[in-house]
């Protein structure tokens, strides 16, 4: 059941829970038979408390947290279940009925809850589930929890950019905008959402020309709510601090030179975790989200003064540009640094056409569709006849669903370079290209491989190019892999890791990926999944195909488990929505 309605003037969206199904799985695992719970740490915003409340949902259990007012309160996180004075003996007996336990903000527990809450470890009659920051100080009866092996410790990394992506698809945001907002919240999902309603409740983003779609560009909208977030740098009233932070700030996306700055302004920065220094002794704001404040927040004509300062960006835009062409003939496209694209991008500055299409072909090479197609149109805003850019749009909106049946016509817009002759192997005739790829690179690999009909040799060709960056070719690797396997046991290995990284390739489509997982289903299971791809709940695929909410469920299940995955999310990468159909 739908339970929200997209509001497109303030951007306010729903939170799915998404792309943490793997940490959930082993949260919950910790609460099987015999599992005494699991402490989940991580920066703050990362997503700690929503996913223990998926991990909990539907069963009972009890919930406490921490919160820095009643640190000096005995018992205060846990002043609901007890009476006002108590031992902590005697609070242990009293909670020895709970049988789950969760815990949020344990690194604001006052002593005595911490105590409780490592003394109810202990004992391990009771399951607990414990979130803590691990960037600031916890109670030593907390941080005990994992430190002396009473509970396993789950370290949540960053939310990736495609599962960020995919937070963000209600909001119909173009793929530039999705990346700035990833980059300047680093996993921050409290920051990402204050962010994004700050851009609703400013008017922005524009729509972008031609997509359907919405763009951020320019100023960032420095809310209260932000200020309050930011006022580590903002409110610096240090000798020179300010002064040294908005020259960084206007010097951006460059960094300044050690030898231009106040040395010991620059360590009290450095100290504090608001600057970084390279090795050749450059320095830059520590966090992509504070040049973005700086600027927006200083006086009109300081801000001409700062802006007047030489503009290197051009040669070093050259620089960048070189060094993803270089990158393209050596066929690795791993990330590469390009902050001065990305900056001039997010500021709304005009981007040259040649660095563009580059930008476009390096993203579309590494299976990055969407972005292809953005810096495409990017370069075209500007420079509508680029021959460049336009070839850059065909290519990857042909990788895309929306054309992909263009694909054979576009494959060889490009000419006949390497890339080239080796979409002949991406579709399966490797005969084709017999002595025309560079010998021993990846691409020869691949075509050796599956010239020989050998799953093996496929998956290592597949490795070999995820590792190198080519992550679309990879997973087409693998799924040639998978067709060539006699062993089913090889075969669901190969097809697990090309639904893995298809996930990652922002929606392509391909003639090698083209039927991969619903020929392993059920007519009925291809329906119901297919639903599920287009968006609907396992109610809403129910009242559709007049099912009860339960069998939906259990072909899902059984779906999942012959797809290799569990990850809802990844379904639209993976299959064509049905057209509507009776049951």
């Amino acid at each position: 059941m739908r339970t929200f309605e997209q509001d497109a003037k303030t951007l306010q969206m729903p939170w799915p829970f998404t792309g943490r199904q793997d940490e959930l799985e082993l949260v919950r695992g910790s609460l099987a038979t015999g599992g005494h719970g699991m402490v989940v740490t991580g920066p703050a915003g990362h997503g700690k408390t929503r996913l223990l409340t998926e991990a909990v949902r539907g069963t009972d259990h009890t919930r406490v947290t921490g919160t820095p007012e009643a640190q000096n309160l005995p018992f205060a996180a846990f002043a609901h279940l007890l009476p006002d004075t108590v031992s902590l003996h005697r609070a242990v007996q009293l909670l020895s009925g709970v049988r789950l336990l969760v815990v949020d903000d344990a690194h604001l527990l006052d002593e005595a809850s911490a105590a409780l809450v490592h003394q109810l470890a202990a004992h391990g009659r009771t399951r607990l589930l414990v979130a803590a920051v691990d960037e600031v100080p916890a109670p030593g009866a907390v941080s005990r929890l994992w430190t002396g092996e009473l509970l396993p410790r789950l370290a949540l990394a960053p939310l990736p950019r495609e599962h960020t992506a995919r937070l963000l698809a209600a909001a119909g945001l173009e793929p530039l905008t999705v990346g700035r907002l990833h980059r300047v919240c680093r996993g921050d999902l409290r920051l990402l959402r204050d962010l994004v309603t700050a851009l609703g409740d400013s008017g922005r983003p524009a729509p972008a020309s031609g997509t359907g779609e919405r763009a951020w560009r320019g100023a960032l909208p420095v809310t209260p709510a932000l200020r309050e977030r930011l006022a580590p740098v903002l409110e610096r009233s240090g000798p020179g601090e300010r002064d040294a932070l908005e020259r960084l700030a206007f010097a951006e996306p460059l960094p300044v030179p050690l030898d231009d700055l106040d040395l010991d302004v620059l360590e009290r920065l450095e100290a504090d975790g608001l600057i970084e220094v390279d090795e050749q002794g450059a320095v830059t704001l520590a966090h992509p989200l504070h040049g973005s404040a700086l600027r927006a927040t200083t006086g009109r004509l300081r801000a001409r003064r700062l802006a007047r300062t030489p503009d290197g960006r051009g040669p070093a835009l050259d620089a960048e540009q070189r060094t993803l062409a270089r990158r393209i003939e050596q066929l690795d496209v791993r990330p590469v640094p390009t902050p001065v694209g990305d900056w001039l991008v997010a500021e709304g500055i005009p981007l040259p056409a040649g660095y563009a299409a580059v930008r476009a072909r390096y993203a579309r090479l590494r299976g990055e569709v969407r972005d292809a197609a953005a810096w495409a149109r990017e370069g075209l805003r500007h420079a509508p006849g680029d021959p460049g850019c336009r070839s850059e749009l065909r290519l990857a909106e042909a990788e895309s669903a929306k054309t992909a049946e263009a694909r054979p016509r576009a494959a060889g817009v490009d000419g006949d370079d390497v890339h080239a002759r080796y979409e002949a192997v991406r579709l399966g005739h490797p005969e084709r290209m017999a002595g025309r790829l560079p010998a021993g690179s990846v691409f020869a690999r691949h075509a050796e491989a599956l010239a020989r009909d050998h799953g093996a040799a496929l998956d290592q060709a597949a490795a070999a190019l995820e590792e190198r960056g080519f992550l679309l070719y990879a997973a087409e690797a693998h799924a040639q892999a998978v067709r060539a396997h006699r062993d089913p046991r090889a075969a669901r290995r190969s097809r697990t890791r090309a639904l893995a990284l298809a996930g990652r390739c922002q929606g392509a489509r391909t003639p090698a990926l083209a039927g991969l997982v619903l020929s392993e289903l059920t007519a009925r299971q291809r329906q119901i999944v297919g639903l599920a791809a287009a968006g609907l709940s396992n109610r809403e695929i129910a009242e559709r195909l007049t099912l009860s909410v339960r069998t939906v469920g259990n072909h899902l299940y059984s779906a999942y488990t012959r797809l290799g995955t569990g990850d809802r999310g990844a379904l639209p990468w993976l299959v064509e929505p049905p057209v509507a159909e009776s049951a």
